[in-house]
């Protein structure tokens, strides 16, 4: 792509809208159509230039499709396009501030993202809702969220001096809550779950954050859609119980985990509650710390913390890792460098 294309792709008021609007949050094409006051159709058309020219990406979850930014937090290392998408995207911010009609045109774009915002809040409020008896069940029998983030970040090592997390996975994200949590810890924070539904969930609630800083992905944590040493730290917060290979799932974090990284792992002490296999889907009723270790072990990491959290019936525990630098996990078949497109595998609710 030259840049006379990317100069073309730009020549038009409504691309130029798209991408200040990108620059905001990641958005479906039915939610940029409602905010430009234009047919799904005509914004599709204009989509397209923008993606064809590198400069804005598309990603299928179920039955929407997303669009963002080609530029992301790691523009500096994200190759051409991404260089060439950060240029863009200060020259439009510059260009917000020093042209009147283009300003004012972005200051009402900006009024109907609150909309878009607003509805997102209403799905995300309804979703609650309908499972909110299930959660709430479930929530009963173990110690309150608070404490057991708490320990999580003390576990992390993050303190007020501490060093960043880096490069952070958040497998099964739910909610978002991790992803959330961490965000300003880390360099760059990925969400990633199964559920089309949960990640529009856990959208709604990352959506204050800045465009760039937690990119939301759709996949399974059995087949991660990463290269080999993509992250510095991967979190399974209250997931690991819904698989039913985990020594395979640890075999997949090991694999994108770099050399020196982290894992930490929430989940629940080995309990004998089988009602939670059928009202909550958990394949695997809590983990042993001799389980925890082996997994740990076998899948190339060495365990380094152990924490139990006694709540009413059921015990929170948080493991933690360090992935060892001469296991050389092999390659997961069709896998991509990260540049990931949306691992949910339950119904992980953390509010």
């Amino acid at each position: 792509m030259t840049l006379l294309d990317t100069l073309r792709a730009l020549a038009d008021p409504t691309r130029l809208r798209i991408m200040r609007l990108l620059a905001s949050m990641e958005l479906a094409v039915g939610e940029l159509a409602q905010v430009l006051g234009q047919s799904q159709p005509r914004v599709s058309r204009h989509v397209k230039i923008l993606c064809d020219a590198g400069l804005a990406e598309r990603r299928r979850e179920g039955g929407w499709v997303f669009l963002r930014a080609a530029i992301g937090s790691d523009a500096d290392t994200g190759g051409e396009s991404a260089a060439i998408g950060a240029v863009v995207a200060r020259l439009l911010a510059v260009a917000e501030e020093t042209d009147a009609g283009f300003g004012l045109r972005c200051s009402e774009d900006r009024q109907h993202l609150d909309a878009v915002r607003a509805l997102r809040e209403t799905h995300a409020a309804d979703y609650f809702a309908r499972h909110a008896e299930q959660w709430d069940h479930l929530r009963s029998l173990h110690i309150a969220d608070g404490p057991v983030e708490a320990a999580l970040v003390e576990m992390l090592g993050q303190g007020a001096e501490s060093p960043a997390l880096g490069r952070v996975l958040d497998v099964g994200t739910g909610t978002g809550r991790m992803a959330e949590l961490f965000a300003a810890r880390a360099d760059r924070v990925v969400a990633l779950d199964k559920s089309p539904e949960m990640l529009r969930v856990a959208r709604t609630r990352l959506q204050h954050l800045p465009a760039g800083r937690v990119e939301l992905v759709q996949g399974d944590f059995a087949q991660l859609p990463f290269a080999p040493g993509s992250f510095d730290t991967v979190l399974f917060h209250q997931v690991l119980h819904y698989a039913i290979a985990p020594e395979a799932v640890l075999a997949e974090a090991a694999r994108v985990t770099a050399p020196g990284g982290r894992v930490a792992i929430v989940d629940f002490a080995a309990h004998d509650r089988e009602e939670l296999r059928t009202a909550h889907a958990h394949a695997r009723l809590g983990f042993s710390d001799a389980q925890v270790e082996k997994l740990l072990l076998d899948a190339g990491f060495k365990p380094d913390g152990e924490r139990a959290l006694p709540g009413h019936e059921l015990i929170v525990k948080v493991w933690t890792g360090v992935r060892s630098a001469h296991v050389q996990a092999a390659p997961a078949g069709n896998v991509t460098p990260i540049q990931p497109e949306h691992a949910h595998t339950g119904r992980k609710a953390t509010s």
